[in-house]
């Protein structure tokens, strides 16, 4: 199940003239043989993962996602792929739907936690949790059942608030479970990793969407998220908010992305690699054979991240370059 094929940072087109148009290692979309969506990094020494969800939709198809794929790299220019670590069916209690993920890695294991769609004993979205003693399995269900469920967050507008989880340990080992959809929610994690430890309670920050991703800095902790003014339009675009600490108070800091092309979600994931801060996000720019880009249909891309001298995070720019552009802002 898990073969490994060696691709440059812009992928490699097996089979699709459109996709197979040379590019420089490095440029974007930074795989190009298949439609990729959430993505998510994981830094473990001298090597970066990346786990993004599957886009297969076809034709008019809103959403069709099967499965997670992982990939990774030691130079941000060539990736090895490593297959799909699981599908969304995986979980003998999910019906469908392989949506935002984030690999984490404590106790020596690594913690795969991802959105899906419940059987009808909870309609909706719920997360669960995998495990595994390497970045790219064989995973398990870690629990047999959803961690979080729709019923568990009954202040939701929706049946899909329970998506897209992030995952922050703190130095003194707390870990800390933050998701949501139209409302951000936060709970603490048991020490095992598959149990929440206290209430869940909601975080206020402007304009929130979807896609928490949480990060640190010199002592600043940054919550970034897909946002929406309806005053600049009906897509998404990646805002965020800093913090003293994980408990807030959040101050909102504005957008430090505009929206991606041809999709109206975009869902950020920030890793530091090699002493480097790097953006990455979707858009429905990639056309594959006879599949132009669409939402069901994103590809995966890279920006360098700069920071101001006051912590700031100075705007971030779609471009083709990626991680080949040299010039520092």
């Amino acid at each position: 199940m898990f073969r490994a094929a060696v691709l440059s940072l812009a992928g490699v087109a097996l089979a699709t003239p459109a996709a197979a148009r040379p590019s420089t290692p490095g440029s974007n979309p930074i795989i190009r043989d298949r439609f990729t969506a959430d993505p998510a990094p994981l830094v473990r020494g001298n090597r970066l993962y990346l786990y993004v969800g599957h886009d297969e939709a076809r034709g008019k198809e809103m959403f069709n996602m099967r499965e997670w794929l992982a990939y990774s790299t030691t130079d941000m220019r060539h990736w090895t792929f490593h297959g799909p670590i699981m599908k969304a069916t995986d979980f003998k209690w999910a019906s469908k739907d392989a949506w935002a993920s984030q690999m984490v890695f404590k106790n020596g294991k690594y913690y795969f936690y991802a959105a899906v769609e419940h059987d009808k004993t909870h309609p909706g979205k719920a997360i669960a949790i995998a495990v595994s003693d390497s970045p790219t399995g064989p995973f398990k269900d870690a629990r047999g059942s959803a961690l979080v469920y729709n019923q568990m967050t009954p202040q939701g507008p929706h049946t899909w608030d329970d998506i897209d989880p992030t995952v922050w340990t703190e130095g003194d080992g707390t870990s800390w479970l933050i998701w949501g959809n139209a409302k951000c929610y936060i709970a603490k994690l048991k020490p095992n990793m598959v149990e929440l430890d206290g209430p869940i309670r909601e975080m206020n920050v402007p304009r929130f969407e979807e896609g928490p991703w949480i990060h640190k800095r010199k002592g600043i902790y940054y919550l970034t998220y897909a946002s929406i003014d309806k005053k600049q339009g009906p897509d998404e675009r990646i805002a965020y908010a800093t913090a003293p600490k994980i408990a807030g108070p959040w101050t909102f800091r504005g957008d430090i992305m505009a929206s991606g092309k041809n999709s109206f979600t975009i869902h950020p994931g920030i890793a530091e690699f090699k002493g480097k801060w790097y953006m990455f996000y979707h858009d429905a720019s990639l056309t594959i054979g006879d599949e132009k880009g669409a939402l069901g249909r994103r590809a995966v891309r890279i920006e360098p991240m700069y920071y101001n001298p006051d912590g700031t995070i100075r705007p971030i720019p779609h471009t083709d370059a990626g991680v080949t552009a040299s010039a520092k802002r």
